[in-house]
């Protein structure tokens, strides 16, 4: 398969996704795009590298095309967006490029798993680049451009002291299934396709969850959680100038962190969940599933005290303890 040929197919397919706001797409040197009147622009970008995001010999080529996607999705879905449009930049070693009479190449299967995502969330592939990769890495980077009504986005920095802490779905099982996934690979070999309960190889993006808070004016602030929960809750706190205490028994576990004794540090820590934390007045009634998805009060919002810690973790038997952010950070000594 030559760039060429990829590029071709790659539109073929991206040209079965019609938009009202795409005016024009891939083929010229700049797509053009018409947001909805009277709504602002969201825009987000995010590499995935090979060997720090995904393994070629772990994941299959379409959950490294889903996970790309979905990672930016999720970033839209805590500002309560409807996407836009998606632009990828994709370079790949030369053996990527390669197929067989029984095989496509790897990057034709990396791109059927992107815009299978795609199409499920409307978002058509406007446009991007491709590049053969200096080394014997692929990386792709992506960025998308997402929509809501101007002034109404959900942010980070929006907590108040008396809220209530809400997360959708369950935690833990992305750093489960990626456990699993680094002891067994092959066990993993023919998921090629969307699979539902596989949280780390297709992650889902609550994109519905987030327009529905929006829409519905119940939460204050949010944030989805691709760091682990200690992480991305210090974000948030850090932005509305507030403490948080967080329940241990009220997290909801993933089904795939049965049997793990850290199961608990999975769910706080783990990351690449890709769930929604969000806040609420205690006066709000929050439903108990938004859009399908399951919905779980799990703290609460505090004021912040000089000298005390950003977020406490209350355990089984009322002790408190400091939750520390321990999930993913780039450059730290430990990579965690």
């Amino acid at each position: 398969m030559t760039e060429l040929t990829l590029i071709r197919q790659i539109r073929t397919q991206a040209a079965r996704q019609r938009s009202k706001s795409l005016a024009l797409g891939i083929g010229d040197d700049c797509a053009i795009l018409y947001p909805p009147a009277g709504h602002e622009l969201l825009v987000t970008t995010d590499f995935s590298l090979e060997d720090r995001h995904f393994r070629r010999a772990w994941h299959t080529p379409e959950s490294v095309g889903h996970r790309c996607l979905a990672r930016g999705l999720s970033d839209l879905a805590a500002m309560g967006a409807q996407p836009l449009a998606a632009f990828l930049s994709l370079a790949v070693p030369a053996e990527c490029m390669h197929a067989t009479r029984t095989r496509p190449a790897w990057v034709e299967r990396f791109s059927n798993g992107l815009l299978a995502l795609a199409e499920k969330h409307k978002t058509p592939l406007a446009g991007g680049d491709t590049a053969q990769a200096p080394g014997p890495q692929a990386l792709a980077d992506l960025l998308l451009l997402g929509s809501a009504p101007r002034g109404r986005s959900l942010r980070r920095g929006r907590a108040r002291p008396g809220d209530l802490l809400y997360v959708t779905g369950a935690l833990g099982g992305a750093a489960a299934e990626l456990a699993a996934l680094a002891a067994h690979p092959r066990r993993f070999a023919r998921l090629h396709d969307d699979a539902p309960g596989h949280p780390h190889l297709f992650p889902q993006p609550r994109l519905a969850v987030g327009q529905a808070l929006r829409q519905q004016k119940l939460a204050t602030a949010c944030i989805d959680l691709s760091d682990g929960l200690s992480t991305d809750l210090a974000h948030l706190c850090e932005e509305s100038h507030v403490a948080a205490e967080v329940d241990a028994q009220a997290l909801p576990l993933h089904p795939l962190t049965a049997g793990h004794a850290d199961a608990l540090h999975l769910a706080l820590h783990g990351g690449e969940d890709y769930e929604l934390l969000f806040t609420a007045p205690a006066a709000t009634k929050v439903p108990a599933r938004i859009a399908g998805v399951p919905v779980t009060p799990i703290g609460r919002i505090l004021r912040l005290r000089r000298g005390g810690p950003a977020a406490s973790l209350i355990s089984a038997n009322g002790l408190r303890t400091p939750l520390h952010p321990a999930g993913w950070e780039h450059f730290s000594k430990s990579g965690k």
